[in-house]
């Protein structure tokens, strides 16, 4: 889909990514590196199990440089300079994670890069984003999420915020940068102009606050961390549950839609003699607001819940998941690597992909999309240092022609033009939309007139209101900018409204179990004859095919079955994060980047095809580095607290008032000399209590120490 584009790869383990995905969809990714390798190379864990290790077996190297090519250059040279400014000269895109200001030091910014390929898309990805206040301040994964706000609702109550143990923020910040890149394509084909793309970590990684970050702008109240799950006022939303095997995850909540899932929890409780009947007839749609009005005493919500606890502990998670899918329940095992490797649903999709690693197979991830007519081919290992930089050099490319002939409107969106039928609910699936809607695609929104969309019921409520349709600030951030419309597909008229949409649109996208687009008679096979050029993608749960493709659920269910949940807690605890729907905020980034270079095979030979996007699937590339680690060593990734393997000290620390914290990191010898002369010989956490949270960051960071406020 990408043959065409060569991508200039700079980045570090702060964003390599990015350049993954687009060699994925078929890109030429070249990853320059220092003669001495890229500093991702020097991250753990190594596959000999050790924190350190040679640099051609760092698993983080192995898992995010898969699909590119590697070529030296040292850019502290003129000759380095030289090379890069040359390969600038035809490259379409350059992705960078340098220090704001690093490169236009060395003339290798973007006003110099630009000069020479005035249609070069630049992007640079830095914490804090590449202007404000906090452009060039120090960071790591943890003060980066400190700063984002998922920290904030992730962990126990009594106990320090957490961060996911394996870190996410570059991962976020680095598909994003795809995403940034896919786009800035788009308008280069239309206007023949590159651009500057400036991605915040701390920006991409807010969006995993699951619109916990507009919740303080719309008067709405924040939800908590708690050991179970979360808090809403005086609501604790359980999510994890000990069993006999270790634990599961439940969406026991409540509400029109979720409260029918909980109404049949309540009857299996029942048959299986944990709850009378008195318990099992409560008013499970209404529950919520019966507890928050006061009408159900909090005492009598957690009894419930240890029902509920009470049949999870009899049983294993096995047990459990088999009665969920009878029995059409929001149940799933809180899987670990090994479960994630012998995952029967997987494997009856084919999902694992051998890569030749030193002359041995190795079991990686597969494709994050299923692409119909140009699927995603795994042909190229990660690169060793500096392997193909004679061939790269010896290539002539000629710079591409570029049509600037509507050069004189580069203030339109990068995606004008474009028409989409959106046919997705909930989070996932308009998360990804969205994120085409807000650079200039045309969307029409579907919701069912017969139907609430389960979104519609969630946190955060515009001033707390949650009793009006219109009430959810989740809704409304999902579905910004598209233009809704209410239809029943199962009424003929209604079908036939569609299939007129369908027509319009360039792009056709859906999130349903395969069950219900096939009672429409909605499916690819009926899109394609009527309109061949459109785009179609499907993103349920676990992907249009293998035993669990009608497994109906949400992204938190996602998280745990894929195997984030065991990465975020404490090791004397049961989980305790990541928060909310977790995937909800992975899955969407490979799904739109699919869709964008689909468009640009589409660009290329006229005719549409359909996508397969798994959320599970997707989700698990933010994991690999922890699934190879299984595959190769048999250890297991799990949570430690907000420990860190390669820093120290790196923590969470208690700062004056409640709940009030602030993280704090020292990569190296440097920053422990820094932080020790700001403390002088007091201990840290009696330093930071002392003060605010803003008082110890500011403080840190004026000697160069990563430190941020754990942000609401």
């Amino acid at each position: 889909m990408l043959s065409d584009y060569r991508i200039l790869d700079l980045t570090d383990d702060r964003g390599l990514i990015g350049g993954m995905i687009l060699a994925d969809l078929g890109a030429d990714v070249i990853a320059i590196e220092p003669p001495g390798g890229n500093r991702a190379r020097r991250r753990g864990p190594f596959a000999d199990g050790s924190n350190e290790g040679d640099i051609e077996d760092s698993l983080v190297w192995q898992s995010y440089a898969r699909g590119k090519r590697s070529l030296v250059l040292d850019l502290e040279t003129d000759e380095g300079r030289a090379g890069l400014i040359e390969l600038a000269r035809s490259a379409e895109a350059l992705i960078v994670t340098a220090d704001v200001g690093a490169m236009d030091a060395i003339g290798l910014g973007y006003d110099a890069l630009s000069a020479v390929n005035s249609g070069l898309i630049h992007v640079a990805i830095t914490p804090f984003g590449s202007t404000g206040p906090k452009a060039g301040w120090a960071a790591t994964d943890i003060t980066v999420a400190a700063a984002a706000g998922p920290m904030i609702q992730s962990g126990d109550r009594d106990r320090p915020p957490l961060r996911v143990g394996l870190p996410q923020t570059a991962l976020h910040a680095g598909a994003e940068a795809a995403l940034g890149v896919l786009m800035g394509l788009h308008e280069r084909k239309r206007s023949g102009l590159g651009q500057f793309v400036d991605v915040s970590a701390q920006a991409a990684y807010a969006q995993a606050t699951q619109s916990g970050i507009i919740a303080a702008a719309n008067n709405s109240g924040q939800f908590q961390r708690s050991a179970v799950g979360a808090a809403l006022g005086p609501l604790e939303i359980r999510l994890f549950w000990p069993c006999k095997d270790g634990h599961v995850a439940i969406t026991y909540l409540f509400g029109a839609a979720i409260g029918p899932f909980t109404d049949r929890l309540m009857q299996y409780a029942l048959e299986e003699g944990y709850c009378d009947q008195e318990t099992r007839d409560k008013d499970w749609l209404n529950y919520t607001n019966l507890i928050l009005t006061g009408q159900e005493p909090i005492s009598e919500y957690l009894r419930c819940c240890d029902v509920v606890g009470a049949l999870c502990a009899d049983k294993t998670k096995a047990e459990l998941f088999q009665v969920a899918q009878e029995r059409r329940l929001l149940i799933v095992p809180v899987s670990t690597m090994d479960d994630l490797d012998e995952n029967e649903h997987l494997a009856a999709r084919s999902y694992w992909r051998d890569v030749a690693r030193n002359g041995q197979s190795v079991k990686f991830p597969g494709p994050f999309a299923r692409l119909s007519e140009t699927p995603i081919a795994y042909g190229r290992p990660a690169p060793t240092l500096g392997q193909h930089t004679d061939e790269v050099l010896a290539e002539v490319r000629q710079p591409a022609v570029l049509n600037r002939a509507n050069a004189a409107t580069p203030n339109l969106p990068p995606l004008s033009g474009l028409k989409m039928l959106d046919l997705m609910w909930v989070m996932a699936g308009p998360a990804g939309t969205r994120a085409l809607c807000d650079f200039g695609v045309n969307t029409v929104r579907i919701e069912s007139s017969t139907r609430i969309d389960t979104a519609r019921t969630l946190q955060p409520f515009i001033d707390d209101e949650a009793t009006q349709p219109e009430g959810s600030s989740m809704f409304h951030n999902m579905n910004a900018g598209k233009q809704m419309m209410t239809v029943d597909p199962a009424n003929p008229a209604g079908r036939d409204l569609l299939l007129d949409l369908v027509r319009w649109a360039d792009v056709v996208t859906e999130s349903f179990t395969p069950r219900a687009m096939r009672g429409w008679n909605l499916t690819w096979e009926t899109i394609h004859e009527v309109n061949p050029r459109a785009i179609m993608m499907s993103s349920c749960l676990m992907g249009q095919n293998g035993p669990l493709a009608e497994f109906a659920g949400f992204g938190n269910l996602a998280a745990a079955f894929a195997g984030f949940t065991p990465l975020c807690g404490w090791p004397d605890r049961s989980p305790a994060g990541p928060f909310g729907a977790y995937t909800d905020y992975v899955a969407p980034r490979f799904a739109s980047a699919a869709l964008l270079a689909a468009l640009h095979e589409r660009d290329r030979t006229g005719q549409g095809q359909y996508i397969d996007v798994s959320q599970m699937e997707a989700a698990i590339h933010f994991l690999t580095p922890a699934f190879l680690q299984y595959r190769l060593t048999g250890e297991k990734w799990l949570a430690d607290g907000n420990n860190d393997p390669d820093m120290s000290p790196h923590g969470v620390f208690p700062s004056e008032g409640e709940d009030q914290w602030v993280a704090i990191a020292c990569r190296d010898d440097t920053d422990r000399a820094a932080l020790n002369s700001v403390l002088n010989g007091v201990a840290l956490g009696e330093w930071t209590a002392s003060r605010t949270a803003e008082e110890a960051m500011n403080t840190l960071q004026a000697f160069g120490v990563p430190a941020h406020a754990v942000q609401d």
